[in-house]
C-alpha cells in the first residue's frame, strides 16, 4: 500500500553568483545552513530526521560522500542517514524521489531532501599527462628518479584546470547544444531574451512581496538572492553578444542563460498520517514522477518534452488542467523549444499550450540562480508554497538535465 508523501516546509541559502558572497564557504557548510534553516522554520525536532537524501553534481573528491558529511556539520543527529546523489542538473529531485519511496512504502516517516553546488570551490584538475607523470614519480625510490619523471612536462600541463562543461558524450557544451536546438524549432533571439526579462521582473517582485525571501535562511548577511536584476529590460538584453555560437546565427547570451551559482536548498517531506498528527498542513502532495533519459542527438535538454507529457498523460490530464507551472530556466531556448514540444506534439502526443501567467510565477533560474543539485529542491519548495498560497489543485515541475536526461513531477493538494 503507497501512502501519500507531503511537503511541508523548504528552506534554502540565498543564491550567489559563483566566486562572489559566497566564495569562501564550502559545499558541506551550505549545505549545512540550508538543513539547519529548515529545522529553525518547521520547529523540527532533528531527532525525527532518520534519512538525509541530498544532491551534488560536482563532487569534490576529499568529501565524496556529501550527504553524511552535511549530517555531522548540521543539527542532525549523528544517527541521521546520509545518502549521496549525483544525477546532473535533476540531483535534488532524484534525492527527493527516492526519500519519496521510502515514505510512501512505510520505511520511514519523514525525512529531508535537497541539494547543493558551490561552483566557487570546484577541485581543480591536472591534464592526463601531469596525473601519469605524478604517479610515476611518486613510484620511485629515489629524488632523482622522481624528477625525472616530471621533466618534459609544460606550462599547459602544469596548469590546473577546472572542470570541464563539455558533456562527455558529445564534446560540446550544453550551450552549444542549446543553440543546436534552438536553430531546430526555429526559437528566434526576441523570444529568449523575453523570457529572461519575465524571470528577472517576477523574481524581482517575488522578492520585494517577500514570497522569495520567506523561503531563505539568511548567510553572513545576505537575505535575498544577488543574481536578480530588477533594472534589466529588453534593450540591455538586446545588447549581449551570442556566447556559444559566435557567427551571425548565435542567440544564445549570458543574459538568457542560468549562471554558475553558489547555493543549498532542502525540502521536508512527511507521510500524510505523521504530517496530520503533528498538526502540520501540507503545503502539496507529492502525486507522481516521470524520469526520462533521450538521445542527445534529438536535443540534449529536450527531455521534458517527452517527461511532461508522460506524467500528465498517465493521469489524464493536460497543461489546461495544471494552475502553477515551474519549469527549470537552463537557458530561455531551452524553455522556448520545450513548450513548442509540448504544444506541438514531439515523440509523445500534444498536451496544450502554458498561460505565461501561470508559468514561474516568482522567476526561475535564469533569475534566481542554478546551483545545480539544489534547485530541483529549490523548485519543489517554491511551488507547494505557492500553491498553498492560491490554494491550487496542480503543480507541475520540469527539469532538464545534462547528459538528455529530465524529471517532471506532479504535485496536487486537497481543494
Amino acid at each position: 500500500m503507497s501512502r501519500r508523501v507531503a511537503i511541508v516546509a523548504g528552506c534554502r541559502t540565498p543564491f550567489v553568483k559563483a566566486v562572489t558572497a559566497f566564495k569562501d564557504i564550502a559545499a558541506v557548510d551550505l549545505s549545512a545552513h540550508a538543513v539547519d534553516g529548515l529545522l529553525a522554520s518547521a520547529d523540527v525536532d532533528p531527532a525525527s530526521i532518520h534519512e538525509l537524501h541530498w544532491g551534488v553534481v560536482v563532487v569534490n573528491p576529499r568529501l565524496p560522500h556529501i550527504g553524511r558529511e552535511t549530517v555531522f556539520r548540521s543539527k542532525l543527529p549523528v544517527t541521521t542517514r546520509g545518502v549521496t546523489y549525483t544525477d546532473n542538473c535533476i540531483s535534488g529531485t532524484t534525492a527527493m524521489i527516492a526519500l519519496h519511496d521510502a515514505i510512501a512504502l512505510g520505511r520511514l516517516e519523514s525525512g529531508i531532501a535537497g541539494g547543493v553546488e558551490s561552483m566557487s570551490n570546484t577541485p581543480l584538475l591536472y591534464s592526463e599527462r601531469m596525473q601519469a607523470a605524478l604517479r610515476d614519480a611518486q613510484a620511485e625510490q629515489a629524488l632523482g628518479g622522481k624528477v625525472r619523471k616530471l621533466l618534459g612536462l609544460g606550462l599547459a600541463d602544469i596548469l590546473p584546470q577546472l572542470p570541464g562543461v563539455a558533456e562527455p558524450s558529445t564534446g560540446l557544451s550544453m550551450g552549444q547544444h542549446c543553440e543546436l536546438m534552438v536553430k531546430q524549432w526555429k526559437i528566434g533571439r526576441t523570444v529568449q531574451d523575453e523570457i529572461a526579462l519575465r524571470s528577472h521582473q517576477r523574481a524581482a517582485a517575488a522578492t520585494e512581496d517577500g514570497r522569495l525571501k520567506a523561503e531563505i535562511a539568511p548567510l553572513n548577511g545576505v537575505d535575498h538572492d544577488l543574481i536578480v536584476r530588477k533594472d534589466t529590460s529588453l534593450d540591455k538584453l538586446a545588447r549581449l553578444r551570442p556566447v556559444f555560437d559566435p557567427t551571425p546565427t548565435g542567440t544564445i547570451t549570458a543574459g538568457s542563460s542560468s549562471p554558475l551559482t553558489d547555493g543549498a536548498a532542502a525540502v521536508l517531506m512527511m507521510s500524510e498520517d505523521k504530517a496530520r498528527a503533528e498538526g502540520r498542513e501540507p503545503l502539496a502532495f507529492v502525486r507522481d514522477f516521470e524520469n526520462v533519459a533521450i538521445d542527445p542527438a534529438d536535443g540534449l535538454l529536450m527531455g521534458p518534452g517527452v517527461a511532461v507529457p508522460r506524467l500528465l498523460g498517465r493521469h489524464g490530464l493536460t497543461l489546461d488542467d495544471i494552475d502553477l507551472v515551474e519549469m527549470h530556466e537552463a537557458f530561455g531556448g531551452q524553455v522556448a523549444c520545450n513548450l513548442a514540444a509540448w504544444e506541438q506534439g514531439w515523440k509523445e502526443p500534444a498536451i496544450g499550450t502554458v498561460d505565461p501567467a501561470r508559468l514561474n510565477v516568482m522567476g526561475s533560474s535564469i533569475a534566481i540562480g542554478h546551483p545545480f543539485a539544489a534547485t530541483g529542491a529549490r523548485i519543489a519548495g517554491s511551488l507547494a508554497n505557492e500553491m498553498a498560497r492560491r490554494n491550487a489543485r496542480y503543480g507541475l515541475i520540469s527539469i532538464c538535465a545534462a547528459g538528455a536526461q529530465a524529471v517532471a513531477m506532479l504535485l496536487e493538494r486537497d481543494v
